[in-house]
């Protein structure tokens, strides 16, 4: 597993090293499966494997290698999505544990559900560790008889950056840490640790810990469901693309984040997201209006940004992405993309098909 977890490293919003799409290659080719179909399905149109092939970037789009992530994950048959370090976890396992904790009231109460589900179907090192006091939360995983002795590695690190990002999707404001526990020795490149977590680090203590302010727990889920499927669907791409936005732009995270991109069976109502949020309705539009947007900006935003993401798929037909975006004819979807992007849908998809859907900016 240790290579399908290099995904640790800084990256860009969008954008993921093509290093990182090698090591997912690499596993499925040394397992005797044939990669070409993987590239195919994420619309990569040179070989990552191959730094000499036509058009090698260094880069993918964090979507590509979701795309390809997802695809591997299906071959060799893990739903982890690395949450578990060094272990394989049984399929659907990931995606059961979100389906028994997307209705909790708060993080805190998702959390140790999370914790419950592993303890009761796993065992050592499958099972998250969680422990809440009046100021700190910490979760992570116990040092299974490893010791310390051992050098901090991608799949420790990759571990609690996960389920770090997890736990902000899940509240649709990033976290702040205070403080991470490795087991093992300080790393070489620790740069790269400190970047990745942004707070002080400590090494040779007895669990891989994350601590951050107790005061998170009683943030409120944002999601339902129906955006679940939508991130199972896509993972890790809404992790991937996760920043640390500041806390005044956090109510339209919360906001974006329940919209989210699949609106086949319909938006999320204003005044259920009001409710989710713990925020009236009049007070909710006054605030999004404080911070230059409305409730209608940002459906319209996460419409045309998934509309873009769905026309590169060669596969899909202009009638099927409009009625996957909830449109109910295909004429109405042209006068909508026309009017976020002024282009076409068939007129932007033909252009990225052409650049390569790495190459250059959006049209229009």
């Amino acid at each position: 597993m240790a290579d399908i977890l290099l995904v640790f490293a800084p990256m860009s919003p969008d954008r993921v090293p093509t290093q990182f799409a090698i090591s997912l290659l690499r596993m499925a080719s040394e397992r005797g499966y044939e990669y070409a179909s993987l590239l195919t399905a994420a619309g990569l149109d040179f070989d990552p494997m191959d730094p000499e092939s036509p058009g090698w970037q260094a880069t993918v789009s964090a979507m590509q290698y979701s795309r390809i992530y997802q695809q591997t994950l299906s071959l060799l048959q893990d739903e982890s999505f690395g949450l578990h370090p060094g272990k394989v976890i049984s399929p659907g396992a990931f995606r059961m544990m979100c389906y028994c904790i997307i209705g909790c009231g708060s993080l805190g109460s998702a959390i140790r559900r999370a914790a419950d589900f592993y303890r009761t179907f796993f065992d050592g090192e499958a099972q998250l560790y969680a422990n809440f006091s009046q100021r700190h939360a910490r979760v992570g995983y116990r040092d299974m008889g490893r010791g310390g002795e051992h050098q901090v590695n991608v799949v420790d690190a990759y571990g609690l950056s996960i389920w770090h990002r997890f736990f902000g999707w899940l509240t649709g404001r990033p976290i702040t840490l205070e403080r991470v526990d490795f087991f093992g020795e300080e790393p070489v490149n620790l740069e790269k640790y400190q970047q990745l977590f942004g707070c002080p680090l400590y090494f040779g203590q007895p669990a891989n810990l994350l601590y951050f302010d107790a005061e998170y727990l009683r943030y409120p889920l944002v999601h339902t469901e129906q955006s679940l499927q939508e991130f199972l669907r896509t993972a890790p791409y809404q992790l991937l693309t996760m920043t640390q936005e500041s806390h005044e732009d956090s109510l339209v995270t919360q906001v974006r984040a329940m919209i989210g991109h699949d609106f086949s069976h319909g938006f999320p109502g204003f005044e259920a997201i009001s409710a989710a949020l713990q925020i009236s309705a009049p007070t909710l539009r006054r605030r999004l209006k404080r911070e230059g947007t409305s409730f209608q900006q940002l459906k319209d935003q996460c419409r045309s940004e998934a509309a873009r993401e769905l026309l590169l798929l060669e596969e899909l037909s202009i009638s099927s992405i409009a009625s996957r975006l909830g449109f109910t004819d295909a004429s109405t979807f042209h006068r909508s993309f026309r009017k976020w992007t002024g282009s076409t849908p068939g007129a932007y998809r033909a252009e990225m098909l052409k650049r390569g859907p790495d190459k250059g900016e959006d049209p229009g």
